[in-house]
C-alpha cells in the first residue's frame, strides 16, 4: 500500500488503504488507475462549433445552489443533463456504471472499509478559470457556505459529517458522524459543488444575482439576458481538459441555453432551427408530429437510443393519511381496474410498455426471480405480507382485451373490492355501511387528466365515483406539498444505485414534513427496516437483494397504480450535432455530443 501511495507521490495513512483514482458504491470501480477515457466518448473528436438548447420556464438568478434559484433555475451553471458547465465537483461521475466516482478535481482519494472517513487529495493543476489554484481552503468553505446558506439537498451535506479539516498541503478530510451511511461519502464526491472562497461575497451569496460567476469548469459565462438567454463560451485555458474523465467532454465552442414559456413554443423553435435539439416524450407526437419541413428535408434527425437503466415507476398515487387508501385490499382493486391495454392502444399508438416493477429492465428488479435466502432473512416477519405470486417473482398485473371493458379483468377486481368490503348496489360501489366509494384524482396538465378520464371510465364501469380536478401549477405545489389531495399522478425515477432518494419516497420519516416526496403517506416499520438495509449494503449481492425486497413489499402494498414506460429516449436534433456510437448504462450524455461542422 505504502509503495502504491509513493507511485502517486502521496504518503499512505497508517490504518487504511492508500489513495485510489475512483470509488464505487459497491465493488471496485471498473476502469483501472490508468485508464485514457470513459468508454462512450469519442477521445478523438475536435472541439468546435456551437448548440443551442432549449428549456421550458425561466431565470433571474445565475446562483443555482440557493433557495432562490430553485423555481427560476439558470441551466448549464450545474446541471445534469447538459453537463456542469462552470462550476465543478471533487469528482466525476461515470455513467457507464451503476455509481462510480472518478478523479477531477481530488486527483485521488482515501477511505476505510467501513467509510467513517473519506480524504481527498486535490489535483495540483486544478485551477479556477482566473487561474488562481484550487485549495482545501476552498473546499472546506464551499461545504460550510452551502450548510450556512446554501438550498437543499446542498445544504444537508455535512449533517452526516463530524469534522471537515485540511490534511497535508492538498488533502481535505470529511470524517462521518452516526447519521452517515455508505452512501454519504459519494454525495460528497460527486454531487456537491466547489466554490472559490476567494470569489464569493459571503454576506451577499444568497440574494439573487445576474454577475457573471467564477468557476473551475470548461466554460464561462459569456452573455445573459434575463429570462431569456444564456450563453457559455468554452475555456481554452480549462485546466483539466486533458484529465481522463473529461477526454471527450465539452466539445461545443459555444452553448446556448434558451428559455420558452410553453412547450409549444420551444418545439415551434425547433422546428425552425432555432433550437439544436428537442427531447421528446409524447409517442403520438414521436410518430406523426415530424412532418415539418426540416424533418423531411434531413435538416433534423429523430434519434431513439435504448438505456440500460431501470424503469422507474410512473402511476396514480393513492395518499394513504386518508382513512379511505389504508385499506391495501381496496388499493389493489383500483389497481386492477386501469385497463392498460385499451390506454396504449386508444391514446399512444402502442409506443408504451406496462411497468411491472419500480426496477424493471434492471437485475435489481423481482420481477421473474424468486426471492432468495437473503430478501427472506432482511424480511422476517413481514414475508407474511408479500403476496405469493410477488414472492416467487411470477406476478404480472393483467392483460385485457383492450376494448375497456374486460370481464375477465373486471371480475378479479370485483374479488378484491369484495374483501376489502365493498359491493356494487344500486349502481353504485359502496361500503358495509351504504357509503358510496368516490374520490379525487388531482392532475397538473392536459396529459395527466387524459389518463385520469381514460381512469375514470374503467371505474365508471363498476360503480366508482373518481372526480377529476386539474390545477394550476401553484395549486398543485402547494397541494402536493402539503399532502391535500386523495390521488395524484407522479413519476419515481430509479437507478441502479438507489440510496437516499428511497428515504424521500417511502421513508416513515417523510411522512408528514411537509414538501417531501412521500406523496403516498408511507409509514411501515417494515419498509424503513429494509431501506436501511439498502443503505447499510456492502456487497453487491447484498444490496441487489435488499433492493428487491424493497420492490416486492413496495408492489404487494399497491400504493401506485403502475402505468407505462417508454424504453427508449427520444432526441430529435439538428443533422450536424453527431454523438458517440457507445450509449453508457444511462443513455444520452449531451455533454459528449458535438458540432459535426468543426470536424
Amino acid at each position: 500500500m505504502a509503495f502504491a501511495a509513493c507511485l502517486l507521490g502521496l504518503p499512505a495513512t497508517p490504518g487504511h488503504a492508500a489513495p485510489v483514482h475512483g470509488i464505487a458504491m459497491h465493488g471496485d470501480p471498473a476502469l483501472p488507475p490508468d485508464y485514457k477515457h470513459f468508454g462512450y466518448v469519442n477521445p478523438d473528436v475536435k472541439k468546435g462549433g456551437r448548440i443551442a438548447y432549449g428549456v421550458v420556464g425561466t431565470f433571474d438568478n445565475l446562483n443555482p445552489f440557493i433557495l432562490k434559484s430553485m423555481r427560476t433555475t439558470a441551466r448549464g451553471m450545474w446541471d445534469p443533463e447538459f453537463g456542469n458547465l462552470v462550476y465543478e465537483s471533487l469528482m466525476q461521475r461515470s455513467r457507464d456504471e451503476a455509481f462510480t466516482m472518478y478523479g477531477l478535481i481530488a486527483e485521488t482519494a482515501e477511505w476505510d472499509d467501513d467509510r467513517t472517513f473519506i480524504q481527498f487529495n486535490l489535483n495540483p493543476k486544478a485551477r479556477w478559470a482566473d487561474g488562481v489554484p484550487i485549495t482545501p481552503e476552498d473546499v472546506i468553505f464551499s461545504f460550510e457556505l452551502l450548510r450556512d446558506k446554501g438550498r437543499t439537498p446542498f445544504s444537508l451535506r455535512l449533517d452526516g459529517v463530524e469534522k471537515v479539516e485540511k490534511v497535508g498541503e492538498r488533502g481535505v478530510r470529511f470524517t462521518f458522524n452516526d447519521k452517515a451511511d455508505r452512501e454519504t461519502p459519494l454525495l460528497i464526491a460527486g454531487y456537491s459543488p466547489i466554490l472559490p472562497k476567494h470569489a464569493i461575497d459571503v454576506e451577499a451569496f444568497d440574494r439573487t444575482s445576474l454577475a457573471f460567476p467564477l468557476g473551475s469548469g470548461p466554460y464561462k459565462v459569456k452573455e445573459v439576458k434575463p429570462g431569456e438567454k444564456i450563453v457559455y463560451a468554452r475555456d481554452p485555458n480549462y485546466w483539466a481538459k486533458d484529465l481522463p474523465s473529461k477526454v471527450g467532454f465539452d466539445n461545443y465552442d459555444e452553448i446556448s441555453v434558451e428559455y420558452f414559456l410553453q412547450d409549444n413554443s420551444l418545439f415551434e423553435a425547433f422546428k425552425k432551427g432555432e433550437i439544436d435539439l428537442y427531447q421528446e416524450g409524447n409517442p403520438t407526437k414521436w410518430t406523426r408530429g415530424y412532418d415539418f419541413p426540416a424533418a423531411l428535408s434531413g435538416a433534423v434527425v429523430k434519434d431513439a437510443i435504448t438505456p440500460k437503466t431501470p424503469s422507474g415507476m410512473f402511476g396514480f398515487v393513492f395518499n394513504t393519511r386518508r382513512p379511505l387508501f389504508q385499506n391495501r385490499d381496496l388499493r389493489k382493486a383500483l389497481t386492477l381496474v386501469f385497463d392498460f391495454d385499451w390506454v396504449n392502444r386508444s391514446l399512444f399508438e402502442n409506443a408504451y410498455k406496462r411497468t411491472q416493477s419500480y426496477w424493471q429492465n434492471s437485475e435489481l428488479s423481482s420481477m421473474g426471480v424468486a426471492a432468495d435466502a437473503r430478501e427472506r432473512e432482511i424480511a422476517g416477519p413481514a414475508l407474511s405480507r408479500i403476496d405469493a405470486d410477488i414472492l416467487d417473482g411470477t406476478h404480472l398485473l393483467p392483460t385485457t382485451d383492450a376494448l375497456g371493458r374486460d370481464r375477465k379483468v373486471l371480475r378479479q377486481a370485483m374479488d378484491s373490492f369484495q374483501k376489502a368490503g365493498y359491493a356494487i348496489k344500486g349502481g353504485q360501489m359502496v361500503d358495509g355501511a351504504g357509503t358510496p366509494l368516490t374520490f379525487e384524482i388531482m392532475t397538473q396538465n392536459a396529459d395527466q387528466e387524459k389518463l385520469a378520464l381514460a381512469y375514470q371510465r374503467f371505474l365508471t364501469a363498476l360503480g366508482v365515483k373518481a372526480a377529476i380536478r386539474t390545477v394550476d401549477d401553484s395549486q398543485y405545489q402547494s397541494r402536493t406539498q402539503t399532502f391535500d389531495y386523495d390521488v395524484i399522478v407522479k413519476a419515481f425515477p430509479s437507478s441502479l444505485s438507489p440510496g437516499r432518494d428511497q428515504i424521500s419516497y417511502w421513508s416513515s420519516t417523510m411522512r408528514d414534513r411537509p414538501g417531501s416526496s412521500n406523496f403516498a403517506g408511507i409509514a411501515d416499520p417494515d419498509v424503513d427496516r429494509i431501506l436501511e438495509a439498502i443503505l447499510t449494503a456492502r456487497t453487491a449481492e447484498d444490496f441487489r437483494s435488499a433492493v428487491r425486497l424493497h420492490d416486492r413489499m413496495l408492489l404487494s402494498g399497491y400504493y401506485v397504480v403502475p402505468l407505462y414506460h417508454l424504453g427508449e429516449q427520444w432526441v430529435a436534433h439538428s443533422k450536424h450535432i453527431a454523438r458517440p456510437q457507445a450509449v453508457p448504462l444511462y443513455g444520452f450524455q449531451f455533454p459528449t455530443w458535438w458540432d459535426a461542422r468543426a470536424q
